[in-house]
C-alpha cells in the first residue's frame, strides 16, 4: 500500500512545476553497446572469481580447508554482502552523476562509467574507520559468537532487510538512504535478540551510545546538505557574476568549458567520497562473514609484519601496567577477568578498579601469547578464535576507558597515551580489509550504479526543484555533498549521500528562487521517516525466522 503510494506520487509532478518552465531534459535512452554487455559481464565474473580465488589462497595459507558445504555457505553470504553494495549503487551513486547529467556536462552513459570508476577508487582508498563504526553497533555477543547459528543469521536479516527496503524505493525512484536502511537492520536485529533472550542484557542488544552517535550524524547530514547549499549559491551569486553559471542549459548544448569543467570536477568528488563512505559499510560485514567460516585465515590480521610483533608487546604490557596500577586487586585467573570485561561492556560501566585489574590480567594473557607465538601470522588455528575475541573485548573496553572523563582524572596524560596506542595495535591486529574485500566491494557498488542509476537520476533532476537544475546548483550542491561526506570519512562516520545531496538540490533550488515540487519532498521525508522502523520490523522478523528454521533443522 505503502509502496503505491510512493509510485503514484513520485512519478506525477506538481501541475504547476510542468507550468513553471519547459524542461531541457538530458537524452536517458542511450543505445548500450553490444561489447558493453560483455565487458559487464566479464568484470562480474572477474571479480567473482578474484574473490574465490583469494579465499581458496589465504585459507591454503594458513592450512584452514573448507570443505564444499562450508565453502558454499561462505559463497552465499558473500554474495548478499556484495548484493547490498550492488543495490547502493542503485541509489546513492545515482546521486553523483544527476547533475552532471542535467546540465549536459556529461552523456548519461559516460557519466555513469566516470562516476563506477571514482567510486572504485574511493573504496580502494578508503581506511576503514567507517566499516567498524558500524560493526560496534552490533550486539557483543552476536559479534564475539559471529560463525554461531545466531550470528550468522543476524548478517543474514540485516543484509536481506536493507536491499528489500532499498530495492522498493529504487522501484519507485525515490532517493533512499542505504545507510539509514542498514543501521535500521541493525537496530532490529539487536532488539530482537534482546526480547528473544529475554530481558535488557547489553550484550544481547545494541550499544546505545554508538547508535544515537550514527544516528544524530545521519541525522543532522541533511541539514547541513540543504542549508550549506542554499548558503553556497547565494555566495556564488553575490562573488561570482558569470550569469550563464546561473541559467538552465539551453536544448542539448553542454556548459561553456569552464563550468563544465567545475561540475564534472563536482561529480568526480561526490563519486570518490561516496566509494570512500559508503563503500565501507558492507566490508565491515563481509569481514564478519570470514571471521565466522574461515576465522582461522580472517579472525587476525596475518600481514601484519613480524617486526611489529616486539613493539606491540611493549605497548601491551605498559598498558597492563598502568591498568594494574589503578586496579583494586586483580583476578585470579583469565576465565574470571574475561567475565568481568563482558559484564563491564553489557552496562557500560567500566570505569571501576575491579574492570583494571581484569584489563590487567587480559591484556599481560594476549602480550605473553602473541610473543610466545612471534607474530599473529603464527598463531595457531586452534587458538585464534579465543586470541581474536580477547583482544577485541579489551580494545572495547579500553576505548571506553579513554573517552570516559571520570577514567581520565584518574590515569595520568602519559597513561592515556599509553592506551591510545595499545587501541591502535589491537585495531591493527583485528579491524583490518584485505585488498580483495576492497576490489569485490568497489565492483559491487560501481556495477550497481551502471545498472539502476536511470530511476533516482530523473527524481533528483526533474522533481524536486520547480525548474531546470542550473550550473550553479548543481555545483553547490555537489561541493556541499562531497565536503560533509569527505569530513565525515575523516571521523570514521557513516552519512548518506542520498539525504545530502538531494537537500542540496532542495537547498540550491530555494536559494535560486525555483521552488521545490511539494509531492516529492513529502514522498521523501516520509521515505526518510519510515526507513527506521521499517527496516527495524523486516530484519528483527527475518531474524527470528532465521532462528525458527535453524533451530527446527537442528541447528
Amino acid at each position: 500500500m505503502v509502496t503505491s503510494t510512493f509510485a503514484r506520487d513520485a512519478l506525477t509532478a506538481d501541475s504547476s512545476a510542468s507550468d513553471a518552465a519547459p524542461r531541457t531534459g538530458p537524452k536517458l535512452d542511450h543505445a548500450l553497446h553490444p561489447a558493453g554487455r560483455w565487458i559487464f559481464l566479464a568484470v562480474l565474473i572477474g571479480g567473482l572469481a578474484y574473490a574465490g580465488f583469494s579465499i581458496a589462497f589465504d585459507t591454503a595459507q594458513v592450512g584452514e580447508s573448507l570443505a564444499g558445504g562450508a565453502f558454499a555457505f561462505l559463497a552465499l553470504a558473500l554474495l548478499i554482502a556484495l548484493g547490498f553494495e550492488f543495490v547502493n549503487g542503485f541509489h546513492d551513486t545515482a546521486n553523483a552523476v544527476a547533475t552532471v547529467i542535467y546540465t549536459h556536462s556529461m552523456p548519461a552513459p559516460l557519466a555513469v562509467v566516470w562516476s563506477g570508476f571514482f567510486n572504485f577508487l574511493g573504496v580502494m582508498l578508503s581506511s576503514g574507520a567507517v566499516a567498524y563504526s558500524i560493526v560496534t553497533l552490533l550486539p557483543v555477543d552476536l559479534i564475539l559468537n559471529v560463525g554461531s547459528v545466531g550470528g550468522f543469521a543476524m548478517i543474514f536479516a540485516l543484509l536481506l532487510a536493507a536491499i528489500v527496503w532499498n530495492l522498493a524505493t529504487w522501484a519507485v525512484g525515490l532517493p533512499n538512504s542505504s545507510s539509514h536502511a542498514l543501521i535500521g537492520s541493525i537496530l532490529g536485529v539487536g532488539l530482537a535478540n534482546q526480547l528473544i533472550r529475554g530481558g535488557a542484557d547489553g550484550t544481547s542488544g545494541v550499544d546505545m551510545a554508538q547508535v544515537w552517535k550514527v544516528l544524530s550524524a545521519l541525522a543532522f547530514s541533511p541539514i547541513v546538505g540543504f542549508v550549506g547549499a542554499l548558503l553556497l549559491l547565494l555566495v556564488m551569486k553575490r562573488f561570482l557574476r558569470d550569469k550563464a553559471l546561473y541559467e538552465a542549459p539551453e536544448g542539448q548544448t553542454p556548459p561553456p568549458r569552464g563550468i563544465r569543467a567545475l561540475l564534472i570536477g563536482t561529480c568526480t568528488a561526490v563519486s570518490f567520497a561516496h566509494g570512500s563512505n559508503d563503500g565501507q559499510k558492507g566490508m565491515g560485514l563481509i569481514m564478519l562473514i570470514l571471521i565466522g567460516c574461515a576465522p582461522t585465515a580472517y579472525a587476525l590480521n596475518r600481514t601484519m609484519p613480524e617486526s611489529a610483533t616486539p613493539a606491540f608487546v611493549q605497548t601491551a604490557q605498559a598498558a597492563s601496567a598502568a591498568y594494574r596500577a589503578h586496579a583494586n586487586g586483580a583476578p585470579a585467573g583469565v576465565g574470571e577477568a574475561r567475565a568481568q570485561v563482558t559484564q563491564a561492556l553489557k552496562t557500560k560501566q567500566v570505569s571501576d578498579p575491579v574492570i583494571y585489574g581484569a584489563l590487567a590480567t587480559l591484556s599481560n594473557d594476549v602480550s605473553s601469547r602473541i610473543a610466545g607465538y612471534g607474530s599473529l601470522g603464527k598463531v595457531p588455528a586452534a587458538a585464534t578464535p579465543n586470541l581474536r575475541n580477547d583482544m577485541y573485548l579489551v580494545l572495547d573496553t579500553t576505548k571506553l576507558i579513554a573517552a570516559d572523563t571520570s577514567a581520565q582524572s584518574r590515569f595520568t596524560a602519559q597513561e592515556i597515551t599509553t592506551l591510545k596506542s595499545y587501541n591502535s595495535g589491537l585495531e591493527q591486529g583485528t579491524r583490518y580489509i584485505p585488498t580483495w574485500v576492497k576490489v569485490t566491494v568497489a565492483l559491487a557498488l560501481g556495477l550497481g550504479t551502471m545498472v539502476g542509476w536511470k530511476r533516482i537520476v530523473v527524481t533528483v533532476g526533474e522533481r524536486i526543484g520547480k525548474t531546470h537544475l542550473t550550473y550553479g546548483m548543481g555545483a553547490s550542491a555537489e561541493l556541499v555533498a562531497a565536503s560533509t561526506i569527505l569530513l565525515a570519512v575523516n571521523f570514521g562516520m557513516p552519512v548518506s549521500t542520498t539525504h545530502i545531496l538531494s537537500s542540496g538540490v532542495a537547498g540550491a533550488s530555494v536559494a535560486n528562487g525555483a521552488g521545490l515540487q511539494r509531492r516529492t519532498v513529502m514522498n521523501m521525508a516520509l521515505a526518510w521517516v519510515m526507513t527506521l522502523p521499517v527496516a527495524m520490523l523486516l530484519s528483527g522478523g527475518l531474524y527470528w525466522l532465521l532462528l525458527t528454521l535453524a533451530h527446527a533443522l537442528g541447528y
